[in-house]
């Protein structure tokens, strides 16, 4: 997986903005649980929908900006966490183990 690192609100507002032509991940990783190592690496493993553009958020390193994305996004913030933007709107948010590529996929399908 190709991941576009997240790590300024001047890129959130891009990724929010791309989301109105092509929907958007946005993954909220914490490298300090094993549980968001390996939701990442099962997507990682998984066959790449070419048609959304995944980015990636350490955020423990940047806490600040995964607290303005679960505020501007309407969603509750957890650890791992997978939101799925459509339209300048989070339309899909799954946490731990229940990541899953295929669900994401099938959001979009």
């Amino acid at each position: 997986m190709n991941w576009s690192v997240l790590n300024t609100e001047e890129q959130l507002a891009e990724i929010i903005s791309k989301s109105h032509s092509k929907p958007q991940v946005i993954f909220k990783h914490s490298t300090r649980c094993s549980v968001s190592s390996m939701a990442k690496a099962r997507l990682e493993k998984s066959e790449i929908p070419d048609t959304i553009d995944f980015h990636f958020l350490d955020l423990i390193a940047f806490r600040s900006l995964s607290n303005k994305i679960a505020k501007d996004l309407d969603v509750y913030h957890e650890s791992p966490q997978v939101l799925l933007l459509q339209k300048g709107e989070c339309i899909y948010d799954e946490s731990h183990m229940a990541i899953r590529m295929d669900d994401i996929a099938e959001q979009v399908a």
